[in-house]
C-alpha cells in the first residue's frame, strides 16, 4: 500500500492501481525458499481469516472497514506485513515513508543498474573527475 500510495496516483480519492506504474514498476524482494514458504503460510493465515465461518457473508468492504476489522483478520495481516518488511530489511521499517524511500532506491537499482557502479570503484571515479575537470 506505501508503493500504491507513493506512486499510483488517485482516481478522485480513490488509489489509484495500475499494472505499469504501480504493479510493473515494484522492486520484489529477493527470497530464499524458507522465506517465501513462511510468507506463504501467513498469506494463507489471512485467507483463513477472511473464510471464517462468522466472516462467510462479509464483504471485502465489510472486513476491510477500520473500524470493524475482525481482530484475527488484523493480527493476520500485521504478521503478514511483517515478514514482508523483513525480506527487505532485518529490523523491519519505522514508517511508511522509510519503506517507500527503501523501495525507491531498489527501483532505481533495477531500472539503472550501472549508475552505481562508478561510484563503488575508486579508479573510474578519479578517472572521471579528472575528465570532467578537463570539460570545464
Amino acid at each position: 500500500m506505501a508503493w500504491l500510495n507513493g506512486i499510483g496516483g488517485r482516481l478522485k480519492s480513490d488509489p489509484r492501481y495500475s499494472i505499469g506504474l504501480v504493479y510493473n514498476t515494484f522492486p520484489w524482494p529477493e527470497a530464499t525458499p524458507a522465506q517465501r514458504a513462511k510468507v506463504e503460510l501467513l498469506a494463507q493465515a489471512v485467507l483463513d481469516a477472511r473464510a471464517l465461518p462468522k466472516n462467510a457473508t462479509s464483504t471485502l468492504a465489510d472486513l476491510y472497514d477500520p473500524d470493524r476489522m475482525p481482530g484475527e483478520l488484523f493480527k493476520a495481516h500485521k504478521a503478514l506485513d511483517a515478514a514482508v518488511d523483513r525480506l527487505y530489511a532485518a529490523k523491519g521499517f519505522a514508517d511508511d515513508r522509510a519503506r517507500v524511500e527503501h523501495l525507491f532506491r531498489l527501483y532505481e537499482a533495477l531500472v539503472m543498474p550501472t549508475t552505481a557502479a562508478p561510484a563503488a570503484n575508486r579508479r573510474t571515479s578519479r578517472r572521471v573527475a579528472r575528465r570532467d575537470t578537463r570539460l570545464v
